[in-house]
């Protein structure tokens, strides 16, 4: 039988110290710090920034982002400000819209706060404004987070949904990836609770007239302690199971039947006391012998012990795919029960108009399960959207579930967790910028499936502190303009998708003692919550930016820009061409390569030059060589003179390289702190 396991997960590099475990920490440690050491130099002594869309207010703006359209073509968007999105660009831009946040225009926020106190976002709120704005952004998919109905410590007796137990919370609110049901969404959301799926349909339809498509969690690994369906004609998990057994291939549930006599015994956090009355168990899982199922199973993250710890899942219990993970055992002939009961799931939710699932943990089922399981969703829906969340170098990883393989049954994309970890241990871990090539050559052959991403809900937000030399995943990145070169990096490196989390645009700091989600740098996934700084882009729902600061004015139209040019046939069609192996040892490059990164992307028809400035403190004016070779692939074999025009400052000087120059010593270009400039590059005339 397998022992219980804390998560704790290694990093892919050896320069990485830790990754980002599948339930936030909760706890951090080192010392936080909005600073960096000055130590390089190569550094400027100015320190003043050129460019205005980096989200701090030191400069006039030289471009709204968000000016009056120009043009009433459907398929691309033409602002006063000269970005242009290709709205039809084969490169997914995912907005992650958890729904009990977004449009919840309460920010007073009280620790522990329930419903009313704390207020949640709405599905009738995400209406056609709303809507409008996010499809001016650049968005292609929205991703309705946390929509399903989690566990959840609130009453709804007249649609006879009562709380969850209280020993199996995580919040209030209930963790979003301990589901209830699969069947139903969040009453939570509802302005009727009686009816809720009628106002998730009309959503659905509203994104849908808005030109973009719906995608919404699936959480196939475990479901909530205590799930049940109130969904007419469909049934719950574990009836047909034969309880008399750890494992067998088609039951749902794994169950703790030896030694015999087991009672489920859950833990309380000393940080968190769950409401109502709690006693430490579960009567479904007790084994009192009433009825003789109510057996202890499983815990989420497979932990096979009764006696789950805080730090386990205990408000979930895993599922069984035909898989015994006590002797890492597959069988899948007859199909798995749990196959059939998952395809269920999901032509439920292809049936009311989601386009696509973004699945939580999925290397964590077996891969045979998901070459079955995607060509089922796409035998309904060709074009079903597939996107997997999994963690590089976790153990747990089922045989042919790491991020090769999943990409191999049929996924679209899979999360590049290694490379969001890399980066970030660039700003609080002493890795160097020049490290990130490593890992990006070695994924090359699957960069384009990778979707790449700056911050998310399991992650500190960018505008939380830096905690210095500890694991990147108890650090931020110091600020909310820290954040522009770290997204004009991952968002413009493939051809691959992207994704921005909702309140990232308006720097959301993720500050607060939310409640079972304490104060980490987070925004919390299982409290009832608000994001303050959104919320002044909500503005009492006229969703406008009317209370916006004019830094987040400023930061809100660079996370636009970034989506413009990642629709750009260079980043969304184009290749990739590295330039720090023929930088990194000049002593002009941001001290050898360490804060500093740059590549071409290029088709035959467009060529950008992309420069970060990781360095939140330090100004650099390196002098860039591009070798004739990389200038020859990316199209200007050519060419005597190259002008280079800033399209993330589009008022600022053009650039003109001498080709004999730029090949050789170099052509200098200046970089503020947390600058990101991308060139597009043209012959001289």
């Amino acid at each position: 039988m397998l022992s219980m396991r804390l998560m704790a997960f290694p990093c892919a590099l050896a320069v990485v110290a830790a990754c980002a475990t599948g339930e936030p920490t909760i706890t951090g440690s080192g010392t936080m710090s909005t600073t960096l050491p000055a130590t390089d130099t190569d550094v400027s002594t100015s320190t003043s920034s050129t460019s205005s869309t980096t989200g701090e207010t030191s400069t006039t703006s030289t471009s709204s982002g968000s000016g009056t359209d120009t043009d009433t073509d459907t398929d691309t968007d033409t602002d006063t400000g000269g970005d242009v999105i290709d709205f039809d660009a084969p490169k997914a831009r995912i907005y992650q819209l958890t729904v009990r946040l977004f449009s919840n225009t309460k920010t007073i926020n009280i620790g522990d706060g329930d419903i009313a106190t704390n207020g949640v976002g709405k599905f009738d709120e995400i209406d056609d404004v709303a809507l409008a704005e996010l499809r001016a952004m650049g968005y292609s998919h929205i991703w309705l987070h946390g929509a399903l109905q989690q566990a959840s410590a609130t009453d709804y007796p007249e649609i006879m949904e009562p709380p969850s137990d209280p020993d199996t919370l995580k919040g209030k609110a209930g963790s979003f990836y301990a589901v209830r049901d699969y069947f139903d969404v969040s009453p939570d959301y509802a302005t009727d609770p009686a009816a809720r799926i009628d106002e998730f349909k009309a959503l659905v339809g509203r994104i849908h007239d808005q030109g973009m498509k719906v995608i919404i969690d699936l959480v196939p690994n475990h479901v909530a302690r205590g799930y049940h369906t109130n969904i007419t004609l469909k049934t719950d998990l574990g009836l047909a199971d034969s309880t008399g057994v750890f494992w067998a291939p088609n039951n749902n549930f794994f169950y703790l039947v030896d030694p015999p006599g087991q009672v489920l015994a859950l833990p309380s956090p000393g940080w968190w006391t769950p409401p109502g009355m709690p006693d430490g168990t579960y009567d479904d899982e007790n084994n009192d012998g009433m009825p003789a199922g109510d057996l202890p199973k499983a815990t989420g993250n497979n932990v096979v012990t009764p006696t789950p710890a805080v730090s386990d899942w205990y408000d979930t219990i895993k599922l069984n795919y035909g898989y015994d993970i006590s002797n890492q055992m597959g069988m899948y002939d007859p199909t798995p029960k749990t196959w059939t009961d998952m395809d269920k799931i999901i032509a439920y939710w292809q049936q009311m108009g989601v386009d696509g699932f973004r699945v939580h943990y999925a290397h964590w089922i077996p891969v045979e399960f998901w070459q079955w399981e995607i060509g089922e969703a796409r035998s309904r829906d060709a074009d079903a959207y597939f996107v997997a969340q999994a963690i590089e170098g976790d153990p747990d990883t089922l045989p042919g579930s790491d991020a090769a393989g999943l990409i191999g049954a049929g996924f679209d994309a899979v999360t590049d967790d290694t490379l969001y970890n890399t980066v970030k241990s660039v700003f609080c871990c002493s890795v160097w910028a020049n490290d990130l090539t490593a890992l990006i050559d070695g994924k090359a052959d699957i960069s384009d499936k990778l979707l790449r991403y700056a911050e998310g809900d399991m992650e500190r937000r960018i505008a939380s502190p830096l905690v210095m030399n500890g694991p990147p995943a108890d650090s931020g990145f110091g600020s909310a303009k820290a954040g522009v070169p770290v997204a004009t990096l991952l968002y413009l490196l493939s051809k691959g998708p992207v994704a921005v989390f909702n309140g990232q645009e308006v720097g959301e700091p993720g500050s607060g003692a939310e409640g079972y989600g304490q104060e980490d740098g987070r925004t919390t996934i299982y409290d009832y919550w608000g994001m303050p700084e959104l919320a002044k882009w909500v503005n009492d729902h006229s969703f406008d930016g009317g209370q916006l600061s004019a830094a987040q004015k400023d930061l809100r139209a660079t996370y636009r820009r970034l989506m413009a040019l990642s629709t750009t046939s260079a980043v969304a069609e184009g290749e990739f061409i590295g330039l720090q192996e023929a930088n990194k040892d000049s002593d002009t490059y941001c001290s050898k390569g360490r804060w500093c990164y740059t590549f071409i992307r290029h088709t035959d028809a467009e060529a950008l030059l992309v420069l970060v400035n990781l360095n939140p403190n330090n100004t650099y004016k390196p002098f860039l060589v591009v070798p004739q070779a990389e200038l020859t692939a990316a199209g200007f074999g050519g060419a005597t003179s190259l002008t280079l025009h800033d399209r993330m400052d589009p008022a600022a000087a053009d650039v003109v390289a001498d080709v004999a120059k730029l090949t050789t010593s170099g052509v200098q270009i200046q970089l503020t702190p947390s600058q990101a400039r991308v060139f597009e590059i043209t012959a001289a005339r």
